[in-house]
């Protein structure tokens, strides 16, 4: 039975690198941010250049959008749960959101589709795949983040990166978002981010994938930024190293505490949103804590403390329905099937 230690995931608590880890994430997170601004001004500056033409096409961007109709929004967009009060409330600028990434904004691991992207470009060996594929159906079978899975996985990756040019693999992340990841993310999930988005407030991924692919992931679904697992970097090549320890577990509440610091957020008025018992760190931060997807473990501790529950898998509330952790016999043997398949077609 030892040998099936790894199939029960194990908490932990802070540590020393767990709060470095999560410190070296906020820092990056908000480098990246203000990169994308400072892109973002530079363009408008240019596109400035002359001051008549700038302020004729600004009064034309105005009478559009004074002549386009928005799109209402239902009640349950606006005023939440019956008898609770709007949330997210527009244009509280000390209000953010944080979102888990996998399993919670994207079916699956994105380390895993990470995985199977750098294998397509020959990074590493056939025998590799076939562990991700493993991990990857493993996850999909029982909804749960392994400590152990997703320690080896990072460690095969860090190996495998290692030498190469950041640059590189954030343009191999765009690549692999679209093969992969885009088709996975959960339309409801995706609709509680744009809430926050749409009320003004700053919205956040934070994940254990590396930070290079979630900064690649937010920007893609037009969010903030993103917390992930930072790599060590010389001279723009990667060490082999991490900056701490992955952002896992309380890493992720230390990465969230030292943004909200540092952003000036109120956490009291924040929201989380995660589908695993190894996020509690985080969603017990907040003063809007969701489960959402949530695993056995979560859900049990979100009831007791009545935090809100939706689950994407089903289409209906996970409060109303006892239903396992992945969705379903089918959807089960069809992702391992897949992920065999996958295998064999590569052999």
């Amino acid at each position: 039975m030892a040998a099936l230690g790894w199939l029960t995931p194990r908490r932990r608590s802070a540590t020393a690198r767990s709060v470095l880890a999560g410190e070296a994430s906020a820092e990056a997170a908000r480098r990246s941010s203000q990169d994308a601004l400072d892109t973002l001004d530079t363009l408008d500056g240019a596109d400035a250049l002359d001051a008549k033409d700038a302020k004729k096409a600004k009064d034309a961007r105005s009478a559009k959008s004074a002549k386009s109709p928005k799109s209402p929004k239902s009640s349950k967009d606006t005023a939440g749960e019956a008898g609770q009060p709007q949330f997210p409330v527009l244009g509280d600028d000390k209000a953010a959101a944080f979102f888990d990434l996998d399993n919670t904004v994207m079916q699956g691991a994105a380390l895993f589709h990470f995985g199977r992207g750098l294998y397509k470009r020959k990074f590493f060996e056939t025998r590799d795949l076939a562990r991700f594929a493993w991990q990857q159906a493993w996850f999909r079978l029982a909804g749960v983040e392994d400590p152990e899975h997703m320690q080896d996985a990072r460690d095969s990756a860090l190996s495998i990166v290692k030498g190469h040019r950041v640059a590189e693999l954030q343009s191999i992340g765009e690549e692999i978002y679209d093969e992969y990841m885009a088709e996975r993310i959960w339309p409801g999930t995706r609709a509680l981010a744009q809430a926050h988005l749409d009320a003004g407030q700053r919205v956040w991924l934070v994940t254990a994938a590396p930070v290079e692919i979630a900064q690649v992931i937010a920007r893609r679904l037009g969010l903030t930024g993103a917390l992930g697992t930072v790599a060590e970097s010389f001279e723009g090549v990667y060490t082999g190293k991490l900056v701490g320890e992955p952002l896992h577990g309380p890493a992720k509440a230390e990465a969230v505490r030292a943004l909200a610091s540092a952003e000036g957020l109120d956490l009291d008025r924040c929201a989380a949103y995660s589908d695993s018992h190894n996020d509690i760190p985080m969603l017990s931060l907040v003063g809007h804590p969701y489960a959402i997807n949530p695993d056995a473990k979560l859900r049990k501790h979100a009831r007791r403390l009545d935090w809100r529950l939706r689950d994407y898998r089903t289409g209906r509330k996970a409060a109303k329905v006892g239903i396992p952790a992945a969705a379903g016999v089918g959807a089960v043997a069809g992702g391992t099937a897949a992920a065999i398949a996958l295998h064999r077609r590569r052999r």
